[in-house]
């Protein structure tokens, strides 16, 4: 029993590598290609973020990952079929997510693990057993996010474009409008990450001072001071290279290098609060079964050696391989400069956001891409390398095919092997 819980560890360890490997970019592609940070400091600062984020918050991801996705109640009579069933997902996503790395194509996890879970469901239960509404959900969203991300970074590139970048004086313009930059990065980023960071405040409160304390208001508050205070050191930094008398080559990107690595900060940290689930969440799953010897029905406890293990892998993942797919993203579709780097990351989470709100299953790596064509299309047209697109794209379609395909084979023989 001890050889086969290491044995699944290993291979959420592997998936965890691969993903952070993959998904990274979307937290640092934009800023490395831009010059906003060197590979080596985005490494360092996603590596950091990244793990304190499926730490601290990949719990309750993980959690529902592991109950909600494929139907407890179908497995109930046979845990074990669940178990070698959550054991293919982890090599089939582990194996497709490595080839997608290699690669450098950034594909989504999160499509990736349905796709696997799918395939074996199909083939334990018959295809009674997918849920095609969830599938269809997907498929719309494959198409949706890339185009709402792109209109979206369109919109903000070009207003920033006509407003401050277009102007005599970019540096005057830019100080009139840094309330307004801080204000949507801190409103985007803030209504995403601050109510997991501030929610146990609030408990906290509730609980020693008796307080009933609005669970919006500490992150509203959180957010607005956060945007005020950014707002002043940001004209003071300018400021303070005015009176010096320095010249600098662009102060407007040098300031929105600044904003675009503070939103990178964001992506990093609810990247890793949520994503880790797709690595770890079949053996949250395995581990719960082992233990009771049934399925998990309801919400299951994840100890804190398995959110360990994920963030431990992501962070491996992103310093060995991640470089490719960080190169796709940031330098390989358009040339970007912090500006058009910074619209693009906030494009991502407005798009995240509003599919969360309205419950759609989104692709952080789709939103992404899109939201750097919407860039390009606003730049120049021609400065698009539609090749690189075109094996993007290629990637995202066949990715819940090729999971579900290997998914299905290796439960098939795992079947065979261990009847």
């Amino acid at each position: 029993m001890l050889i086969t819980l290491l044995f699944v560890a290993l291979l959420a360890f592997y998936v965890a590598w691969n993903l952070g490997a993959n998904d990274v970019a979307n937290a640092m592609g934009t800023s490395v290609g831009s010059k906003a940070v060197t590979l080596k400091q985005a490494i360092i600062i996603a590596g950091v973020l990244e793990f304190t984020g499926a730490v601290l918050f990949g719990h309750e991801v993980t959690e529902t990952l592991a109950t909600k996705i494929a139907n407890p109640a179908l497995f109930a009579a046979t845990p074990q079929i669940l178990v070698t069933g959550m054991v293919t997902v982890l090599i089939s996503c582990g194996v497709w997510l490595q080839i997608a790395t290699s690669r450098g194509l950034p594909v989504s996890s999160s499509h990736a693990v349905v796709g696997a879970i799918a395939g074996f469901s199909w083939v334990a239960l018959g295809v009674g057993a997918i849920d095609w509404a969830s599938i269809g959900l997907i498929s719309i969203g494959w198409v949706l996010t890339p185009l709402i991300s792109g209109a979206i970074a369109a919109l903000f590139y070009s207003q920033i474009k006509h407003w401050i970048l277009d102007q005599p004086n970019q540096v005057v313009q830019l100080q009139e409008w840094i309330p307004w930059l801080s204000t949507a990065l801190l409103g985007v980023f803030g209504v995403i990450v601050l109510p997991s960071l501030t929610e146990p405040l609030t408990n906290f409160v509730i609980e020693q001072v008796g307080f009933t304390i609005p669970s919006h208001d500490i992150p509203l508050l959180t957010g607005a001071v956060a945007a005020v205070g950014l707002t002043i050191i940001s004209w003071r930094q300018l400021g303070d290279k005015r009176d010096k008398g320095e010249i600098l080559p662009n102060p407007v990107e040098r300031l929105f290098a600044r904003f675009q690595l503070l939103s990178a900060c964001f992506v990093a940290f609810a990247h890793g609060s949520n994503d880790v689930g797709n690595a770890i969440a079949p053996l949250a799953a395995i581990v719960y079964i082992n233990r009771t010897g049934s399925v998990p029905t309801d919400g299951i406890t994840i100890p804190l050696w398995i959110l360990i293990l994920g963030g431990a892998g992501i962070v491996g993942g992103l310093a060995v391989w991640g470089k490719k797919v960080i190169a796709t993203i940031g330098e390989n579709i358009i040339a970007l400069q912090p500006s058009s780097g910074f619209c693009a990351e906030l494009a991502t989470a407005t798009t995240i956001l509003i599919a969360s709100r309205l419950g759609l299953p989104v692709s952080t790596s789709h939103a992404l891409v899109g939201g750097v064509v919407g860039i390009g299309l606003v730049q120049n047209i021609k400065s698009i390398k539609f090749q690189t697109l075109k094996g993007i794209a290629a990637a995202w379609l066949i990715t819940i095919p090729v999971s579900a395909l290997l998914s299905a084979a290796i439960f098939s023989i795992a079947r065979i092997l261990f009847r």
